[in-house]
């Protein structure tokens, strides 16, 4: 607050009603959180006097439980309040210093429990890519056990039929996941937590591919898979979001993109499976399905020992155990402390303009809050994106279209298993680009490559089939399609749709989020094997790579930046009118790209987007994010 008339003078009394929303009068934003016209990026602390603060944290504490540590609550506010100018602070000893330092010089050192949480998130994420591919070879076999194989065969009289049937199989876990799974994250996060949430979802991945398995008709095998999609949905709305709220901000897209990482390892294993079990007669396709239960173990078994998110403690006003989570997360106990109480200024500040209660409530209020309608459209086009740029016509159908080219069986199983690998592989990258380059840079440098090489795929279908570059061409650009797909649409959405939210509409946001990506997803395994019957794999493949510029175009104009900023620092981001970012981009940064890499003028200069206020950071190339380090005290 720059106005000293917005401060009011605490009291030392206890916490009652009246004594919360005084403090919570001291610390509010003066930035409109639904109409950032300024584009500010505001830490609600920064303008505070030195003495107030101190007030507040005595009050926060007792309201809270916390009196056993208000020493460390009053030094971590005072670091909260002034991030860049702690080295000057005499109440900081040169230990809890040098561990605030590391968080930029050694961004990598954290607890060894921070590290294990990831680790599981890691292997949700391999069971979410198993459970995908264990129907891509499944497909070459079991719909002529259950009597709907005819879809390869034009003159057999069930051949539409057919076709949607084995479409409909494939895509029960994506109907599954958008119109059951995802929209019960919410009300089960409420209850039960982040981890009890992701546990119910291992349960489902368990026992689901076994069900899968010994299923008599197509019938039962689409049950099994409906019921494999709730908890998939379950585990996809709530593993990111898990993980986004107990990384550090400097790491955060690195960890959290593990989901999608892993999922492309999960992928591979998957593959692997598919190869390993390929000629073992019949129960090929069973065993297929089946082995996706085996990484559905180690998750439902390791979750019990991971520490729960300390913001959804926050939530449910359980401070002292956020802060014992906070402990096993962070490095020193005074950073523990400071992202306590700064986490909870941030968000009585996003309290001021968001009074759902309810589900229902909260669901409408993505679309009719203007802050959370923007991060919703974000994520909504991040979400579709991820099925508009045809990932998984190959993840779902590469052995289809592999035999399309005119492999044998085997051949289409090994050339799917080297997608895998090369989706695996080239994930890695992200890890180091995401955090530095940015969510929004890797989209828009990445979707062009993914239209050519979908392209170039496409028409290297009519090399003729006699010879060797017709099977080898079509397999290399689907390969240098996934390297592209790997570090940007693959790792992002999920990352990105973990951090837009607020926390009060955090689960239902990232339920609406991944449904939609399911739901597409669903649509896309429903229809493809029409599709590729009636457009020829050259229309189909040229069909995605036109919509992958139609998402380029969409990211541009919705999708703003958040690396590095707190989860609670993006209320400013998405606070800043869509009008506003759309006509930045259009009039600002097109120009200045324009000249700077087309014209190769060194001397052009980009006029920033945000503007900072009691934080570190600084503008990136197209007005996003980026930290700095010489930042000047407020």
């Amino acid at each position: 607050m720059a106005d000293s008339d917005k401060i009011t003078s605490g009291t030392d009394t206890g916490y009652h009603n009246a004594g919360n929303q005084e403090r919570r009068g001291t610390i509010t934003s003066h930035i409109d959180l639904n109409k950032n016209l300024e584009a500010k990026i505001d830490n609600p602390l920064a303008d505070i006097p030195h003495d107030q603060l101190m007030r507040d944290v005595d009050q926060f504490a007792a309201e809270h439980g916390l009196m056993d540590i208000v020493p460390l609550l009053k030094k971590g506010a005072v670091v909260a309040q002034n991030p860049g100018g702690f080295e000057n602070l005499k109440q900081i000893t040169e230990e809890e210093k040098q561990h605030i330092r590391n968080e930029t010089l050694h961004k990598w050192k954290h607890p060894a429990a921070l590290y294990y949480t990831i680790i599981i998130c890691s292997i949700g994420a391999a069971v979410q890519g198993w459970d995908q591919t264990g129907s891509n070879g499944a497909n070459l076999s079991f719909p002529q056990e259950f009597g709907i194989g005819g879809g390869h065969d034009k003159n057999n009289p069930h051949y539409d039929r057919d076709n949607w049937l084995v479409g409909l199989v494939n895509a029960a876990p994506y109907i599954g996941s958008a119109l059951i799974g995802c929209w019960c994250s919410d009300p089960i996060n409420f209850y039960l937590g982040r981890r009890g949430t992701i546990f119910i979802s291992a349960i489902f991945c368990l026992l689901t591919p076994i069900g899968g398995a010994i299923s008599r008709n197509w019938e039962e095998l689409f049950a099994t898979r409906i019921l494999m999609g709730i908890g998939m949905g379950l585990k996809g709305a709530s593993v990111p979001i898990f993980a986004a709220e107990n990384a550090p901000t400097s790491i955060r897209g690195a960890l959290v993109m593990s989901w999608q990482m892993w999922t492309a390892f999960g992928i591979f294993l998957g593959f692997c499976a598919n190869l390993a079990v390929n000629e073992v007669g019949r129960i090929a396709w069973r065993l297929q399905i089946g082995s996706a239960f085996l990484p559905a173990v180690p998750l439902t078994i390791g979750i019990y020992f991971c520490p729960e998110s300390p913001r959804w403690y926050i939530k449910k006003k359980r401070y002292q155990d956020a802060y014992q989570s906070l402990l096993r997360l962070r490095n020193s106990e005074l950073q523990a402390a400071r992202d306590l109480y700064y986490i909870n200024a941030q968000l009585e500040v996003e309290s001021e303009i968001i009074k759902g209660t309810n589900y229902m409530t909260r669901f409408i209020e993505l679309f009719t809050i203007p802050r959370i309608r923007r991060a919703t459209l974000a994520a909504f086009t991040v979400m579709l994106a991820q099925q508009m740029c045809g990932i998984n016509i190959i993840a779902f159908y590469s052995s289809t279209v592999f035999v399309e080219a005119g492999a044998s069986q085997k051949e289409a199983l090994l050339a799917s298993w080297g997608f895998g690998l090369v989706n695996f592989i080239f994930a890695w990258p992200a890890i180091f680009t995401i955090d530095t380059f940015g969510r929004r840079s890797l989209l828009l440098f990445t979707f062009p490559q993914m239209a050519w090489t979908l392209l170039a795929a496409g028409f290297c279908f009519y090399i003729p089939e006699s010879s060797k570059a017709h099977l080898g061409m079509i397999a290399f650009f689907v390969f240098l399609f996934a390297a592209f797909y790997s570090p940007g649409e693959g790792p992002v959405p999920f990352t990105y749709s973990a951090e837009v939210f607020p926390l009060s509409h955090r689960e239902v946001g990232m339920g609406f989020a991944v449904a939609t990506c399911l739901f597409w997803a669903a649509v896309l395994s429903i229809t493809f094997p029409r599709l590729l019957a009636a457009f020829t794999p050259t229309g189909a493949f040229g069909f995605y790579a036109g919509l992958n510029i139609a998402a380029f175009v969409m990211i541009f104009f919705f999708v703003p930046e958040t690396k590095q900023r707190t989860l609670e620092e993006l209320d400013y981001v998405f606070a800043v009118p869509l009008r506003k970012f759309m006509s930045y981009q259009l009039t600002k940064f097109l120009p200045w790209w324009i000249q700077r890499y087309v014209f190769m003028n060194k001397n052009a200069k980009l006029e920033p987007l945000y503007h900072f206020h009691g934080v570190i950071g600084a503008e990136g190339e197209d007005g996003s994010i980026r930290q700095s380090a010489d930042t000047k005290d407020e």
